[in-house]
């Protein structure tokens, strides 16, 4: 993984950023604050609050990735229409009211669309917020925005998460509606931003002159060499990756390692705070290095993040099942820090501007695919007693990952798609080309 750039310090990442990108840093925490108020208390709630059945409970959660994945699809025709600042003040607005509606909804009915409308709104967020910040951050500044902003939603989320904790009382329900209500506020400066700050960007793009009329479609997007590894690549890794850290591990620590519920809150703080201490050295440890080298990297990272879940099935009940576990999320945490700058910066220097919206909508329904497949395999697999060809089945899938990447990902790339030279043009000064090709490589021979 060679360099062409000097990696930069610390403390220039901060400076580096345009006016427009860091008042957008500036709210992340906040708003992912009300996020952790209620992450962890989604069934909770619905049971024990709201008197549904486990059975229904599971049906509404699955209800909300649903409506993400339906929502992804005409997400990115609006971004690209009416570009991703509209688009956003839709998301925002959409999550503040579903989550209003949660606090007080006491009918399944009301329950539902409040749900849906919530997971909608998630199915939108992501190619919206990725299409937002490409259209206001440089190239060759991207991933170091993506991975502070990854780094400050989970410090937003623990702190939320350790709020939420102390305000929760089973026995009043008026603490949890004071959590989605909190929740559905910590979008407010968001908006804002939306509104008034950076009401002037983030606007459509056109598309260029010489394009063909019609409307480009997903399956043309899906159609484009790079396209097609990198949607193979995102099913992947999400499928072995955070699909199962949050359903697979904890299903597994539960039934096969016997680890204590306390024990699983102790893992998944392990995983937030090492994201938050060292995303930043992360990032500066892999400015300038091939993207898809570094994804290699996190495929082996977590290859033996399921190796200790697996180690925690040895002794089960005791605390060295529990330790196996918090190492299991503290490394699973590394690998992520290597991920999360990596694969949102590949997909934008893909992207022509004009189809930022459908190339970032593509990508996030491929992961809400897996997101929704990861936990059905994982409960089937660790209920039928299949629980080392479970750990088999995720290191494979890590090594299928790195192969993905390395092997078939790498020929298709550029050098500035995969992260090692600058471009020398910003968001709104490049060059109109043909609506797919734009951004990939038409190099053949692996590097």
């Amino acid at each position: 993984m060679t360099s062409t750039t000097e990696r930069p310090s610390i403390a220039s990442f901060w400076h580096d950023l345009p006016r427009e990108g860091r008042l957008m840093l500036s709210v992340v925490a906040f708003e992912f604050i009300g996020t952790g108020l209620v992450l962890p208390f989604w069934v909770v709630y619905l049971h024990e609050l709201r008197g549904y059945s486990l059975e229904v409970v599971g049906v509404l959660l699955a209800a909300m990735s649903a409506a993400g994945v339906i929502a992804a699809a005409p997400a990115g025709k609006l971004i690209d229409k009416v570009g991703p600042r509209a688009t956003m003040i839709v998301v925002l607005v959409s999550a503040m009211v579903g989550q209003t509606m949660v606090a007080f909804a006491d009918n399944i009915v009301t329950t539902t669309i409040a749900i849906a409308i919530i997971g909608a709104g998630f199915g939108m967020g992501w190619p919206t917020s990725q299409a937002l910040i490409s259209s206001v951050v440089p190239s060759e500044i991207r991933a170091r925005y993506f991975g502070m902003n990854f780094s400050l939603l989970n410090l937003g989320i623990g702190i939320g998460g350790i709020v939420g904790g102390l305000v929760a009382d089973v026995h009043h329900l008026g603490s949890f509606q004071l959590m989605y209500i909190g929740d559905a506020i910590s979008y407010v400066p968001s908006l804002f931003l939306m509104l008034f700050p950076l009401r002037n960007i983030g606007g459509p793009v056109p598309p260029p002159e010489d394009g063909p009329d019609e409307e480009v479609t997903y399956l043309q997007v899906f159609r484009a060499p790079a396209m097609r590894t990198v949607c193979a690549l995102m099913f992947v890794s999400a499928f072995v990756g955070y699909s199962q850290l949050n359903a697979g591990m904890p299903a597994y620590s539960r039934a096969i390692g016997e680890v204590s519920t306390r024990g699983l809150g102790f893992a998944f703080a392990a995983n937030t705070l090492v994201i938050v201490l060292l995303q930043l050295v992360v990032l500066q440890r892999i400015e300038g290095r091939k993207r898809t080298r570094v994804i290699v990297v996190m495929s082996a990272v977590w290859a033996a993040s399921w190796l200790c879940l697996a180690a925690s099935g040895i002794s089960p009940g005791t605390v060295s099942a529990t330790l196996f576990v918090a190492a299991c999320a503290s490394v699973f945490a590394l690998g992520e820090t290597l991920l999360q700058p990596t694969m949102p910066a590949i997909v934008n220097d893909l992207a022509p501007d004009h189809l930022r919206g459908r190339y970032n909508a593509l990508t996030a329904g491929v992961f809400q695919t897996a997101s929704i497949l990861g936990p059905i395999v994982a409960g089937f697999m660790i209920g039928h007693g299949l629980h080392l060809e479970f750990i088999a089945m995720l290191v494979l899938g890590c090594g299928l990952t790195a192969w993905l990447s390395a092997v078939r990902l790498e020929p298709q790339l550029d050098d500035v798609a995969n992260g090692l030279v600058r471009a020398e043009t910003t968001p709104e000064s490049l060059p109109a080309e043909a609506p797919i090709q734009s951004g990939v490589a038409v190099d053949p021979a692996p590097r």
